[in-house]
């Protein structure tokens, strides 16, 4: 297994994870696939970021990728605006109707907007985390929220172990660090906490967990692998008998499985300015 850190390293290359650009801009490559394998998220977890008016909330989603969280918020009624750093990505959610804006958060242009809601879905570990804090801080209204979230699998037992050993023979390394089978979370977001921490105008991160499940057949599990992007950088070869070695396993296990997730959130509260919480009787940070 590869050691874990702190700081999202990524076990290939050695560098920070929001660094390894090819990495990080390797989900267009089969957008379509993306958008109809990776799995959904808890009502719960909306119930919580919007609250009981979602209708009167903007909400900037950052990362969006393909629409997936940004389509369930709208569903709710709140008004959604993406911000997607590769255009393949941005041009499916478009097309399934969520208006992005192509560039990394880092370096988009506002223009003055402001926002109820900044969120990220599954993407913040490729953020600048102090960088991406501050940017958020800036387009968040007072009393406005930071929310980043991910969901970490946690296959049965007897499933995760045969998936190891398939790991092991054809990728030795691979299944150590991967958040859909349940390892590496104890420090995994690490990074993303200490942005915060550092940012003025937010409070510390406050954690929260949503667990839930899905049934995954075996085609369903083999058409979401590859959408991965530790599986997107293995050689064709190695990724097809990654693919033939899990196939094997869950066709010889009934031909599916049930993942339970737990879905984590991360979530800070943009404070007041001095001057408006003055004009409004409210304390300052």
């Amino acid at each position: 297994m590869i050691a874990m850190t702190s700081r999202d390293d990524d076990p290939g290359t050695g560098r920070v994870l929001h660094q390894d650009r090819a990495r990080a801009q390797s989900f267009g490559g089969d957008a379509d696939r993306y958008d109809r394998s990776r799995p959904t998220y808890p009502e719960a977890l909306f119930d919580h970021i919007l609250g009981p008016a979602p209708t009167s909330l903007d909400v900037l989603d950052v990362g969006c990728g393909t629409g997936i969280a940004s389509r369930l918020m709208a569903a709710r009624g709140a008004t959604v605006l993406g911000v997607e750093a590769d255009s393949r990505m941005a041009e499916v959610a478009r097309r399934r109707g969520t208006p992005v804006e192509v560039a990394r958060i880092e370096d988009w242009d506002a223009h003055e907007r402001t926002f109820d809601r900044v969120t990220a879905a599954q993407v913040w570990h490729w953020v600048d985390p102090r960088a991406g804090a501050a940017r958020a801080a800036s387009v968040l209204r007072p009393g406005g929220r930071l929310c980043l979230f991910w969901n970490i699998g946690h296959p049965p037992g007897d499933v995760r172990d045969a998936f190891d050993r398939v790991y092991r023979e054809v990728a030795p390394g691979a299944d150590g660090y991967s958040v859909i089978l349940g390892y590496a979370v104890g420090q995994r977001y690490q990074a993303e906490r200490e942005g915060i921490g550092a940012t003025p105008g937010l409070s510390g991160p406050e954690e929260h967990h949503f667990e839930w499940t899905r049934f995954y057949s075996t085609d369903d599990w083999l058409d979401q692998l590859p959408t991965h992007s530790d599986h997107a950088a293995m050689d064709a070869d190695t990724l097809a008998r990654v693919l033939e070695g899990i196939a094997a396993v869950l066709d010889g296990a009934g031909g599916g499985f049930e993942m339970t997730y737990s879905t984590l959130l991360l979530e800070s509260t943009r404070s007041a300015p001095p001057a408006y919480a003055h004009r409004h009787g409210r304390a300052g940070p």
